[in-house]
């Protein structure tokens, strides 16, 4: 299976999810739990989940899936898959919480421990970032769609990075990463994927990324930014890598949209 051939099925597989959660947030009457991870979950990611992965199992069902929602997959099975679907079904569901809007549905498909496609839909503006290995990264909202490459800056321009924030996360924790803070410029959104998207389409130069992740929160945001000419590597500056480890976890990460400038001449003890 080319992924070309399944791709448009999974956007509106991400996007019929979304729909659900649009509705359950717009409505207001969801249920809110605290996971064993101290992280919560609510009505709606359960209900997302249920959509992606009945939905998935229907279009592909010889290809695993591992969601946030049912991550309890032992390595020794796990490194039995050369190829699956890696899902989070609502990414910012802080964010869902406090009602800021900036969450989205993450559908990534994984192949020989590289995202090789992925999807990152944002429910409440019908916006819908994707991307396929080798042919090139795309933005699709209700106007149209475009394809979308990162700023490509060089060793002059970077005198005033755009970095991408989380709203929930100390920015100056994140400018002390850079040997000069005072030449970055913040730019706040919530939700992981679509700070890494914003650096996709050239809107932030880069995203910083400190604190606990999963592999579903960046798969797809890899390959979209891979594609549109960034790179998404830990804070060592070294490639991400996918169903290789015991954990799911992520170490810290940065999503840059250019590799043309020297990053680790930028960044705290890389100079």
């Amino acid at each position: 299976m080319k992924p070309e051939d399944v791709l448009e099925q999974a956007i509106e597989i991400a996007i019929e999810a979304g729909k659900k959660i649009r509705q359950i947030y717009i409505e207001g009457d969801f249920k809110r739990e605290i996971k064993s991870d101290n992280t919560p979950v609510t009505s709606a990611d359960l209900a997302a989940h249920n959509i992606i992965c009945s939905r998935l199992a229907e279009l592909t069902p010889d290809i695993p899936i591992l969601s946030e929602e049912d991550a309890d997959v032992p390595l020794s099975e796990r490194q039995t898959w050369s190829t699956y679907w890696l899902v989070d079904p609502l990414d910012g569901t802080g964010e869902f919480i406090a009602g800021s809007g900036d969450f989205s549905v993450i559908i990534a498909l994984v192949e020989h421990n590289r995202p090789i496609m992925g999807i990152v839909y944002a429910p409440m503006t019908e916006v819908c970032y994707f991307a396929i290995a080798g042919l090139g990264a795309y933005k699709r909202d209700p106007q149209g769609e475009l394809r979308i490459s990162s700023t490509q800056l060089d060793e002059q321009q970077q005198g005033h990075l755009r970095i991408a924030v989380s709203r929930r996360q100390d920015p100056q924790k994140v400018l002390r990463l850079f040997n000069d803070p005072t030449t970055c410029d913040l730019v706040v959104l919530g939700g992981a994927a679509l700070k890494s998207c914003l650096v996709a389409e050239g809107q932030a130069d880069c995203y910083v990324r400190l604190g606990p992740t999963g592999e579903w929160d960046t798969g797809a945001a890899q390959i979209i930014v891979e594609e549109a000419g960034g790179a998404l590597v830990d804070i060592d500056l070294h490639p991400m890598t996918y169903n290789e480890r015991d954990t799911l976890e992520n170490p810290n990460f940065i999503v840059v949209g250019t590799e043309n400038i020297a990053w680790n001449a930028l960044v705290v003890g890389h100079s």
